[in-house]
């Protein structure tokens, strides 16, 4: 039997992203998958803002931007009319805009750069049992080659899909119900004039208003390359009657795989222009369920992706969710193996991701059969929402409760903003380069001298508290002395630090390592920040 701190089944982008986060702080994990080799398919293709944020802070945002695609808006056509132009549009101040890119290609982008942490994913081995004690897990794995072998981990993380082995050993119940459509997906291009970066939805609507035939096209990189899907026509349909209905039929199906023709037919009918598909790459055929589990985890063992939550794609919601799940569990998982975290950090993980989880599904089955464009929000808060920017922990056991106060509060996504001023570079930093690939990070924010007075102090205590596990920055008002501030300083060059976090005299933000707001806390001094800490630092 041989030993690991986490094992983690499914090396999709959710379960590399577990991986990478628990290795970039140094922690033993183990990452299997019962697949020989990587799938070629495009299928989760859009990239929300709030998860290019979430790369920068792991370090691959980079390499992701030159992979990807820009996804500009949406156009929308009925009966071959042009109904409406959506613009992707958001705050000039968050920093990355909606993308589209494969997810082969994300996968390859976290393998490629947890194989610089010495991790590799341990392909055509597949977890099949468990058993967990107060210890640990006990895990049976299978081989490509029928051997059979044990791994004991402290913690079990399940990233293994919507049929999860994990899910299923852990009893967890899997509510909801598939959607009756079939659809048929397709990777090619074509020759039409549709302005790029924007996808495509055209449908056909009876006179009774119903949508009987649908096209969504989505870019990807490439020469009018596309990632087209559609209502499956009966001759490939894989139903097998209610009871399939009713069971968990989520993803690429076994069956016919569509052929050009079967494309090209829904072309024909539904393109707003004329036009000849090529260059087939893969087609398959799929269905959608909604699904949702009733805990994120027991014990030591937990799921996260599609094993806890399964959906529509509309809105590219599903795999940056996803990868949300892996980000907030992992920094949980390190401090719990370091034991430097307090006994129920672990619980906060259910209850912070699992109502996200809960309002995803049903957000996504209303825009399923309405489309995104009939939320009755304002369209500039549901860009924003959808771009995934305003999920936040407000009733969360490790958040600590602040005044009420115009600004982000505890819980908020930490927004960034720019022309931060250091003493030594000859160039203004944005706060998110701060945060670039730390863990918590206290910023402490004044804007006179007499605010700075004890902020050495406040410093060395809360270090002492986090176990050294929190890198401090003081951030001053433009032209405040800060003397001899044992403390890296910034200065707020623009004043938009003082602008986004709404902040006067002297404030502690405390910013977790998933970007989001831990405490806030003004004015500060001895003590002010020990219960945020013991929150989620062992005492």
């Amino acid at each position: 039997m041989t030993h690991t701190e986490v094992l983690i089944a499914g090396a999709g982008p959710v379960g590399l992203t577990a991986a990478l986060e628990l290795r970039r702080r140094g922690v033993d994990c183990r990452l299997v998958d019962r697949l020989p080799q990587r799938l070629p398919y495009a299928k989760a293709v859009g990239v929300q803002p709030r998860t290019f944020e979430l790369w920068e802070r792991m370090g691959v945002d980079r390499a992701a931007l030159d992979a990807a695609v820009p996804l500009l808006g949406q156009l929308i056509y009925v009966n071959g009319e042009e109904q409406a132009r959506i613009e992707l549009t958001l705050p000039p101040e968050v920093p990355y805009r909606f993308a589209c890119l494969p997810q082969y290609e994300t996968e390859r982008i976290l393998e490629e750069r947890l194989i610089c942490f010495g991790t590799h994913v341990e392909r055509g081995t597949e977890l099949v049992s468990f058993t967990q004690d107060a210890d640990g897990v006990t895990s049976r794995l299978v081989t490509s080659s029928g051997a059979e072998t044990e791994i004991r981990s402290r913690f079990l993380v399940g990233c293994d899909g919507a049929h999860s082995i994990v899910r299923k050993a852990l009893g967890l119940s899997f509510e909801g119900g598939a959607l009756p459509e079939e659809y048929m997906l397709a990777d090619v291009e074509v020759d039409w004039d549709l302005p790029p970066g924007y996808s495509l939805r055209a449908m056909h609507r009876t006179a009774e208003g119903e949508v009987d035939d649908l096209l969504v096209c989505i870019p990807l990189p490439g020469r009018c390359r596309y990632r087209m899907s559609m209502r499956v026509p009966p001759e490939l349909s894989t139903v097998g009657g209610r009871d399939a209905l009713d069971s968990v039929a989520h993803g690429i199906e076994a069956g016919h795989a569509p052929r050009l023709e079967h494309i090209q037919e829904v072309i024909d009918r539904l393109s707003p222009r004329s036009t000849t598909a090529s260059a087939m790459r893969w087609s398959s055929v799929f269905r959608i369920s909604h699904r949702l589990v009733d805990r994120y985890g027991e014990g030591r063992v937990f799921v996260a992706g599609d094993a806890a939550h399964i959906h529509p794609p509309t809105g590219a919601q599903g795999m940056n969710t996803g990868i949300q799940d892996a980000c907030n569990l992992a920094w949980k998982l390190a401090l719990a193996v370091a034991g430097d975290a307090e006994p129920k950090l672990l619980e906060s993980y259910d209850a912070e991701r699992r109502p996200v989880g809960e309002e995803v599904v049903v957000r996504t089955l209303r825009q399923a059969a309405h489309g995104v464009q009939a939320d009755p929000d304002a369209p500039e808060a549901v860009m924003v929402r959808e771009a995934q920017l305003l999920i936040a922990y407000p009733d969360s056991p490790i958040v600590e409760p602040s005044a009420s106060a115009p600004g982000p509060a505890a819980g908020d996504r930490a927004p960034d903003c720019g022309g931060l001023l250091d003493p030594i570079a000859a160039f203004p930093l944005r706060l998110y380069d701060v945060l670039r690939e730390r863990d918590h990070v206290l910023l402490l924010y004044a804007d006179s001298v007499e605010a700075t007075r004890g902020l050495g102090e406040l410093a060395d205590e809360a270090g002492r508290l986090a176990h050294g596990r929190l890198a401090v920055c003081c951030v001053l008002a433009d032209r405040i002395d800060p003397g001899a501030l044992p403390l890296a300083v910034l200065r707020d060059g623009r004043g938009e630090f003082r602008e986004r976090y709404v902040s006067d005299g002297s404030t502690a933000f405390l910013v977790r390592p998933d970007g989001h707001l831990g405490a806030r806390v003004s004015p500060t001094g001895p003590g002010c920040l020990s219960a945020a800490l013991a929150r989620v630092f062992a005492t």
